[in-house]
């Protein structure tokens, strides 16, 4: 009988995907292992293969479609026996089975998740959804609409935290819709009326028509709106500041570059002022353990290595992915500057797999090489803190009493306050900062 292939789920929050590309065309004889498809994620392209043998014989997703849900009908395959153009007849009836669900890739060029059974999407159902005060500011009784409340218990929204958008203040059915996208109207408890974004009309009509082109943003492009969305709505965070003298860190890393062994006449690795902040920055977290944690509202994630993630800017203007350098703690600065170096280029051309991006305790954000001095970086969820770091400088310090010259390089940690309390923050910048000035440390 005819095989459906579904539209699989490549990571553990997947809920939808883009279908970039069919490597096969209908009428192409397919066997188990063949690539037949590129499926774009969040943030990355991943390639599918079959898992049965027959010929492609209907594709009922063209390529190039966006946001097809996670086990939808993309095609049909004609097994042995069968004859493709009766199967193409009747795929529009073929109904969805599990069983059909095309699998990830395991090639060394693909980026596919593990083939261990994949958790219901998580996205929808643990986002927080936005705060609001429910009529009149009292949070009292819930007017919502009987729609809008099985819509809520179906997708698991806490409704009394919902501003309505209906009269006085109502929760309707698109009021559900929005926060499933984490675009819901939200105010604080007890404060003033819910502030609702403008429409996408309404921004429209602040500009003259034929003044401007209209780009479509990508899944990429909204996994990041959304998620900066839920970090800046959710997490409560602070920020502190510290500058730290990175002068005989760069010397050091001079005489480590200087001291590399070659291959074919070219340095095994060699080391940038970034590899020894990961590094500082892990040590850290292991030397104040009570900071290297996640939040969860259940209790807190203690983890027990250095995981850190490093903010890689993506063609094209698309945003930021942070693949995450594991036991960062363990590993010595060639293999971080080699690790990174690998992960930063696939990142860039979107081929890490999910499990290289997501999760870690921190991560890095540096526009040092932009000359930007000071700034704060977004906290990436479910992470419990990140570090933004400037560019090194040579400033005016004071010395025992004297004016000197030193190059100084300012960073901000933002803290999730729920996980990480601002003296625990300061401590962590503390020992970041004694490693980096004290590079010989991280090199013992």
């Amino acid at each position: 009988m005819p095989v459906n292939i579904l539209m699989p789920a490549l990571s553990p929050t997947m809920e939808k995907g883009n279908l970039a590309k069919w490597v096969k065309k209908e009428g192409d004889k397919v066997k188990p292992g063949d690539v037949i498809a590129e499926i774009e994620t969040d943030k990355a392209t991943m390639e599918v293969e079959a898992v049965d043998e027959g010929v492609l014989a209907k594709i009922v997703v063209p390529e190039g479609t966006q946001d097809v849900p996670v086990n939808q009908l993309i095609a049909v395959l004609a097994t042995e026996g069968e004859d493709a153009k009766t199967v193409a007849g009747g795929a529009g009836a073929a109904k969805p089975a599990p069983k059909a669900a095309a699998a990830p890739a395991p090639s060394a060029k693909s980026v596919a998740a593990p083939a261990s059974p994949v958790p219901q999407p998580v996205e929808a159902r643990q986002m927080p959804a936005p705060v609001a005060a429910t009529n009149g500011g009292a949070l009292g009784r819930i007017f919502a609409s009987p729609l809008a409340r099985r819509l809520a218990k179906e997708a698991n929204i806490d409704i009394a935290r919902l501003a309505g958008s209906g009269p006085h203040g109502r929760i309707v059915a698109s009021d559900i819709d929005l926060a499933k996208k984490g675009g819901a109207a939200m105010r604080a408890p007890g404060a003033g009326p819910a502030i609702q974004a403008p429409s996408d009309a309404q921004i429209r009509a602040l500009y003259e028509e034929g003044s401007y082109e209209s780009v479509p943003h990508d899944s990429i492009r909204k996994t990041i709106a959304r998620r900066l969305v839920e970090s800046k709505l959710t997490i409560p965070a602070y920020y502190l500041t510290i500058d730290c003298e990175i002068d005989v860190l760069l010397k050091a890393r001079a005489e480590v570059n200087s001291a590399a062994p070659k291959v074919d006449g070219k340095p095994r690795f060699r080391i940038s002022v970034n590899d020894f902040i990961i590094k500082a920055m892990a040590l850290a977290l292991i030397k104040v353990p009570n900071a290297n944690v996640t939040w969860t509202e259940t209790g807190m994630l203690k983890h027990k290595h250095a995981d850190v993630g490093v903010a890689v800017a993506l063609e094209g203007g698309l945003g930021l992915i942070t693949p995450i350098v594991r036991r960062a703690e363990e590993k010595t600065l060639s293999v971080i500057s080699n690790e990174m170096r690998d992960l930063a280029a696939r990142a860039r051309t979107k081929k890490l797999r999910p499990h290289e991006f997501q999760g870690g305790a921190t991560s890095i954000s540096n526009l040092g090489m932009y000359g930007i001095r000071d700034f704060i970086a977004v906290i990436n969820p479910p992470q419990s803190s990140i570090l933004a770091v400037g560019v090194g400088e040579e400033r005016m310090v004071v010395k025992k009493g004297k004016p000197a010259v030193a190059t100084v390089m300012t960073v901000t940690l933002s803290g999730d306050h729920r996980a990480i309390d601002g003296a625990l923050g300061a401590e962590l910048l503390g020992a970041f900062k004694n490693y980096i000035e004290n590079p010989v440390e991280m090199l013992a």
